[in-house]
């Protein structure tokens, strides 16, 4: 078996939620076993997910990465993986803004929504209740005017009212120029620093591990995946929609792997070899 060195390593970025793991937290050990087979061969796999990094931790951990970076946070943040420390983890990158001039707009429009904030230690406020998944074991409650009193690394709303139609009309409505943002299934939007996402980060990453930009391939499920699809495709390398995502996010991908139920990670890396022979060819 062949190590892959300098320029024959390939960058492969992937999502967490509904693409390594499904809708209830359950990772496919097929998908670890082709992981680490990836990895073996001497290409990077890094995580690049929309969850904290401390939510993010025990999934990179269990899909067998004990070392490099992962994206967290849309991009916003990127960790260094490490065992040695107490947390699993060091933070190496954290970019953040000032929320108040966003938050005002949006508590207008949507004076319904529930609103929190990612501080820069990875711990989230809110002043109306969250899902318990959702803002990790780090949180608490507290008063609206209070998420907008120092820069932070992301804005969540939550809009149980609405459907995800309405919400992205609200929200186009808006303008939200001065940020980048991610919208989920539900009306769930993920609010981070200008020119951030996963994408943004996940270039850096290549650029510092000496990468060529045509063999990347990134694989997700969400409209947070968009960016990472198309930052994949505009340098020549590839991108895989998970067979569930939506018809909006397929659109910006390569091709369409299986379903998160089916294991399309597993399916989409027991194809590399293939990918790289059409590449050779």
């Amino acid at each position: 078996m062949s190590i892959a060195t300098g320029d024959d390593r390939w960058l492969i970025g992937i999502d967490i939620d509904g693409t390594l793991v499904h809708d209830d937290g359950y990772l496919s050990p097929n998908v670890v076993e082709q992981v680490e087979r990836v990895r073996s061969l001497g290409h990077e796999v890094i995580v690049a997910t929309g969850r904290s990094a401390s939510n993010a931790i025990p999934v990179i951990r269990d899909v067998g990465i004990q070392h490099g970076f992962s994206v967290c946070s849309n991009g916003a943040v990127t960790i260094e993986v490490d065992d040695t420390h107490e947390r699993g983890f060091r933070t190496h990158e954290v970019i953040s803004f000032d929320p108040s001039p966003v938050l005002g707009q949006l508590i207008e429009k949507l004076p319904k929504a529930h609103f929190a904030v990612e501080d820069l230690d990875g711990s989230y406020r809110f002043h109306r209740p969250f899902p318990d998944y959702a803002l990790g074991d780090q949180n608490h409650e507290t008063p609206l005017q209070e998420l907008m009193n120092h820069p932070v690394s992301r804005v969540v709303v939550l809009s149980p009212e609405h459907d995800v139609d309405e919400f992205l009309g609200l929200i186009s409505g808006i303008g939200l120029h001065s940020v980048s943002y991610a919208i989920g299934y539900t009306a769930w939007l993920d609010i981070s620093p200008k020119g951030i996402s996963k994408a943004s980060a996940l270039e850096k990453q290549r650029t510092e591990l000496g990468i060529r930009a045509d063999q990347v391939i990134t694989i997700g499920d969400g409209r947070n995946d968009i960016q990472m699809f198309e930052w994949a495709r505009a340098g020549g390398g590839l991108s895989f929609a998970m067979g569930q995502a939506p018809d909006d996010v397929k659109e910006y991908a390569t091709a369409v792997t299986a379903a998160v139920e089916e294991d399309g990670v597993a399916q989409v890396l027991q194809g590399f070899e293939g990918i790289l022979f059409t590449r050779e060819g």
